[in-house]
């Protein structure tokens, strides 16, 4: 007999409504009861700890920078941040106490972790307490850089076999310094858009889209069948780059310094132009000679 105030019966109600429900689950396996939470972190302490390198599991995203002064280094180069850790128990100094005060200065929110879950996501890497994960880059198509160039007579940079990243940076920093309209690099064979290529950059590649094309030699085609003029790069090219007759959109292909343009490449260049040079010098870098050649084209 109930004590109190009388109430209705459930006639039933009730225990129909919990038919095919099954029995009640266990607190520790419901997932808002604090005894789940209490087991989920029995589980993580007792589980076996992931080694550094191969076998850790980085969270989804860009590259890291680690260490005080890469770190304050691409704070004030104006490198685009997604996490910065911080690890717990940091001894402070200099470098630390700039970061900390531009990060507060800048709206950068500084997660806290232990030292060990650092060592982790930044796969063993020496990081002294602080690390910065990059957003991962978003690359443009093809149209988007063809389009913008195609109708103001403008100039695209092709990087055939590229594989400096810092080299790649410098040559997005001068498009950008020169007007170009883009940068294209292939999806192989190829430096991508990493920290260091970030850094050279000095800030450009926020700037200059980079479209990424699965085939170079496919996407030179399409350039030259929509109208622009191809021209290799190359220290033995016939043609001097002040001779190149600018009355279309170019499109300006950079090897590497040390194998220049491969063969295939080559074959799609309308013209390949050289920069005139000391004999004593074999090469330029590529970023410098990349420098030259759109300063002359757009001279």
């Amino acid at each position: 007999m109930s004590k109190g105030r009388n109430t209705a019966g459930s006639g039933g109600r009730i225990k129909r409504g919990l038919e095919g429900k099954g029995p009640t689950p266990k607190a520790e396996d419901r997932v808002y009861h604090k005894a789940h939470k209490a087991k989920l972190a029995g589980v993580r302490r007792d589980a076996p700890k992931p080694r550094s390198g191969a076998g850790s599991q980085r969270p989804k995203g860009g590259d890291f920078v680690v260490g005080r002064n890469p770190v304050l280094e691409a704070l004030f180069a104006g490198l685009p941040v997604k996490t910065a850790y911080i690890a717990e128990g940091t001894e402070r100094d200099d470098r630390l106490r700039d970061i900390l005060k531009y990060a507060a200065e800048n709206s950068i929110a500084l997660l806290q972790v232990t030292r060990a879950e650092l060592d982790r996501l930044t796969g063993g890497a020496v990081h002294q307490g602080v690390a910065l994960q990059l957003p991962a880059f978003e690359y443009a198509e093809l149209a988007d850089v063809l389009e913008p160039a195609l109708d103001e007579m403008g100039i695209l940079v092709a990087c055939d076999q590229i594989t400096d990243p810092h080299n790649l940076g410098a040559i997005i920093r001068s498009a950008a310094a020169f007007g170009a309209h883009g940068v294209i690099i292939p999806s192989r064979r190829s430096a991508k858009m990493t920290a260091a290529a970030w850094k050279a950059s000095a800030g450009a590649a926020a700037r200059l889209p980079v479209a990424q094309v699965v085939n170079l030699n496919r996407g030179l085609e399409e350039l030259s069948h929509a109208g622009f003029q191809i021209v290799g790069l190359a220290g033995e090219g016939d043609t001097p780059l002040e001779d190149i007759v600018r009355d279309t959109p170019v499109v300006l292909v950079v090897g590497s310094e040390g194998e220049g343009l491969s063969r295939l490449v080559r074959d799609h260049c309308d013209s390949l132009a050289s920069i005139r040079i000391a004999s004593e010098v074999e090469s330029l870098n590529a970023s410098v000679a990349t420098s030259i050649a759109l300063y002359e084209l757009t001279r």
